[in-house]
């Protein structure tokens, strides 16, 4: 018997929430075998809905208007069997007899008090996006209190399972970019703390200051409006001003572009590299979406893109050793920044990494004098990827870690071939 099951998350939201809940409906719905699906659509934050027709963007409203009936028929007393929320352990809740969380984590050391109450009092069982938001979870204990007073370390008690994204397989839009040097670089990013956007772009212009390459700055914050894209670009002149001698281009793109067209310009032939000096990441999709499309990687070796920028590797006596597959900057592991520090989400206690001046400076040389090298390594890691983390696999990860006594789809295809067998 198919279980019910409804999706609660930002399904049609431009954001990573919004391409996890995508993913996790993705998920589902490769077993018609075993799932009913059903959805509720979050509205998070700030963020724009899904802009371009497409089928997927036809199915989620197939689905909405699904359960839209389903709560119409039964008076909204109708039930389900599980609940699979795609959100910040904040908002957590009560839904049905079973309840998983499925949430990105957190790019610091330690999550919030809250994240653990809540997911030990209303969660069966949590998903995150990458190994270091799992460790994180694990790892973060903080000081309660019982009924009499007394204090004792409290930490997670429900299991958690990391899944990485898949490979997105789209055909690259041509991206008509005139760019007037040969060499650039590319960064994907928004403002803010956590980014450190305005140092990635600081630090390139001082090291090539008097240099003829370029950085590309893709951007946006909340809207594709006139007015966030006129803030955009003051907030960048501002910036700018203070380099009036410089002699290395910047442009500026601002708003929404379709997966066709980012992967039109992770191929563009004058991009020739990949930037992430942010202080962590959860995932970081578009590092992995850049890497899968072999450009060179330049980022710190520390939160959730380690999964996937690290190829493991037989050494000596058999032993798995992981190689990393992109140009390093160091980093410190510091304390968030004051103005980082977000009630019941980044706590002032936590840390993140803090990319090294000099080092992402040296790291913008060596990748132009070098490219040869990292050329290769980007190409080797793209293969590793395209083999590793394609649809089918991630998908039945996903469902074995969300619903772990649920037959694999190997064992379904065993069954149903043996009742052929049976009939024949």
């Amino acid at each position: 018997m198919k279980q019910k099951v409804i999706i609660k998350g930002p399904a049609l939201s431009q954001t990573g929430y919004g391409e996890q809940t995508r993913f996790a409906l993705r998920a589902l719905q490769s077993r018609p075998d075993l799932f009913d699906i059903y959805l509720m659509n979050l509205e998070w934050g700030k963020s724009n809905h899904i802009i371009e027709p497409n089928e997927e963007k036809a199915g989620i409203i197939d689905l909405l208007r699904k359960t839209a009936k389903f709560i119409h028929d039964t008076n909204g007393e109708g039930t389900v069997d599980v609940s699979l929320q795609v959100t910040i352990p904040n908002e957590f809740e009560q839904m049905a007899p079973i309840n998983i969380g499925y949430t990105a984590g957190i790019e610091t050391t330690k999550v919030a008090p809250v994240w653990l109450q809540k997911t030990n009092e209303i969660m069966d069982r949590i998903v995150v996006v990458s190994n270091h938001s799992k460790e994180v979870f694990e790892e973060t204990v903080v000081e309660a209190q019982d009924s009499s007073g007394a204090k004792f370390p409290y930490r997670l008690q429900k299991p958690v399972t990391a899944v990485n994204y898949p490979i997105k397989n789209t055909t690259p839009q041509p991206c008509a970019l005139d760019l007037p040097f040969d060499f650039n670089y590319l960064v994907v990013s928004q403002w803010g703390p956590r980014k450190n956007f305005e140092n990635t772009i600081k630090w390139f212009i001082e090291e090539n200051i008097d240099r003829e390459v370029g950085l590309v700055i893709k951007t946006n914050s909340y809207k594709n409006c006139y007015i966030d894209r006129e803030h955009t670009r003051l907030r960048l002149q501002s910036l700018l001003d203070a380099y009036p001698e410089r002699k290395c281009s910047i442009t500026l793109l601002h708003g929404y572009m379709s997966e066709e067209e980012m992967q039109g310009l992770y191929n563009h032939d004058k991009i020739k590299a990949f930037i992430n000096i942010a202080h962590g990441e959860g995932f970081g999709l578009p590092l992995f979406d850049a890497a899968t499309a072999g450009m060179p990687i330049i980022t710190v070796g520390w939160s959730g893109q380690c999964d996937f920028l690290y190829v493991p590797q037989k050494g000596k006596k058999g032993k798995i050793k992981y190689k990393s597959h992109f140009l390093k900057v160091d980093y410190d592991i510091l304390p968030v920044q004051e103005e980082a520090v977000w009630s019941g989400i980044i706590e002032p206690d936590a840390q993140w990494a803090f990319a090294k001046e000099g080092s992402y400076k040296m790291a913008l040389r060596k990748m132009k004098n070098e490219y040869h090298v990292y050329e290769g390594l980007a190409k080797k890691l793209s293969k590793w990827i395209k083999e590793n983390f394609s649809d089918k696999q991630k998908h039945e990860e996903f469902i074995q870690a969300a619903f772990p006594n649920a037959r694999s789809f190997e064992e379904t295809q065993k069954e149903i071939d043996g009742l052929l067998a049976d009939l024949l």
